[in-house]
Protein backbone atom coordinates (compact mmCIF):
# COMPACT_ATOMS: atom_id res chain seq x y z
CA UNK A 1 0.00 0.00 0.00
CA UNK A 2 2.54 2.26 1.02
CA UNK A 3 4.63 1.55 -2.31
CA UNK A 4 1.51 2.85 -4.36
CA UNK A 5 0.76 5.92 -2.23
CA UNK A 6 4.83 6.60 -2.63
CA UNK A 7 4.38 6.46 -6.53
CA UNK A 8 1.23 8.60 -6.56
CA UNK A 9 3.07 11.18 -4.74
CA UNK A 10 6.08 11.10 -6.23
CA UNK A 11 4.29 11.04 -9.58
CA UNK A 12 2.03 14.32 -9.38
CA UNK A 13 5.49 15.99 -8.46
CA UNK A 14 7.25 14.36 -11.84
CA UNK A 15 4.17 15.69 -13.73
CA UNK A 16 4.66 19.20 -12.60
CA UNK A 17 8.55 19.05 -13.45
CA UNK A 18 7.76 17.00 -16.95
CA UNK A 19 5.18 20.46 -17.23
CA UNK A 20 8.16 22.76 -16.60
CA UNK A 21 10.19 21.22 -18.79
CA UNK A 22 8.12 21.15 -21.78
CA UNK A 23 6.16 24.07 -21.59
CA UNK A 24 2.90 24.76 -23.67
CA UNK A 25 -0.57 24.70 -23.91
CA UNK A 26 -1.91 20.73 -23.13
CA UNK A 27 -5.43 20.52 -23.82
CA UNK A 28 -5.60 18.74 -20.28
CA UNK A 29 -4.10 21.36 -18.27
CA UNK A 30 -2.86 20.51 -14.93
CA UNK A 31 -4.88 18.10 -13.95
CA UNK A 32 -4.11 16.04 -16.91
CA UNK A 33 -0.13 16.84 -16.94
CA UNK A 34 -0.72 15.66 -13.01
CA UNK A 35 -2.14 11.90 -14.20
CA UNK A 36 0.14 11.71 -16.80
CA UNK A 37 3.23 12.39 -14.22
CA UNK A 38 1.29 9.48 -11.92
CA UNK A 39 1.53 7.51 -15.27
CA UNK A 40 5.18 8.40 -15.98
CA UNK A 41 6.05 7.28 -12.55
CA UNK A 42 4.41 3.71 -12.76
CA UNK A 43 5.70 3.15 -16.51
CA UNK A 44 9.16 3.83 -15.40
CA UNK A 45 8.73 1.73 -12.21
CA UNK A 46 7.30 -1.22 -14.25
CA UNK A 47 9.77 -0.67 -17.10
CA UNK A 48 12.69 -0.50 -14.70
CA UNK A 49 11.41 -3.94 -12.76
CA UNK A 50 10.97 -5.27 -16.61
CA UNK A 51 14.96 -4.76 -17.49
CA UNK A 52 16.25 -5.29 -14.28
CA UNK A 53 17.14 -1.49 -13.29
CA UNK A 54 15.01 -2.00 -10.12
CA UNK A 55 13.78 -4.76 -8.36
CA UNK A 56 9.99 -6.16 -7.78
CA UNK A 57 8.21 -3.44 -4.65
CA UNK A 58 10.89 -0.90 -5.45
CA UNK A 59 9.96 2.80 -7.29
CA UNK A 60 11.28 3.82 -10.23
CA UNK A 61 13.90 6.84 -9.32
CA UNK A 62 12.79 10.37 -9.60
CA UNK A 63 15.14 10.95 -12.88
CA UNK A 64 13.65 7.84 -14.99
CA UNK A 65 9.89 9.00 -13.67
CA UNK A 66 10.51 12.58 -15.14
CA UNK A 67 11.65 11.28 -18.11
CA UNK A 68 9.09 8.74 -18.22
CA UNK A 69 6.39 11.68 -17.54
CA UNK A 70 7.70 13.83 -20.42
CA UNK A 71 7.61 10.68 -22.67
CA UNK A 72 3.92 10.31 -22.30
CA UNK A 73 3.32 14.36 -22.33
CA UNK A 74 5.13 14.48 -25.61
CA UNK A 75 3.25 11.39 -27.25
CA UNK A 76 -0.16 13.45 -25.38
CA UNK A 77 0.47 16.04 -27.46
CA UNK A 78 1.04 13.93 -30.54
CA UNK A 79 -2.41 11.86 -30.02
CA UNK A 80 -4.50 15.18 -28.86
CA UNK A 81 -3.67 17.80 -31.16
CA UNK A 82 -6.23 19.08 -33.45
CA UNK A 83 -5.67 21.04 -36.26
CA UNK A 84 -5.92 24.71 -36.00
CA UNK A 85 -7.61 25.84 -39.45
CA UNK A 86 -11.39 26.43 -39.82
CA UNK A 87 -13.31 25.37 -42.37
CA UNK A 88 -15.18 27.20 -44.43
Amino acid sequence: MLYWLWAFIIGLVVGVIAKLLMPGKDPGGFFITGLLGIAGSLVATWLGQAIGWYRPGQAAGFITSVIGAVILLALYRVFTKTSGGSST
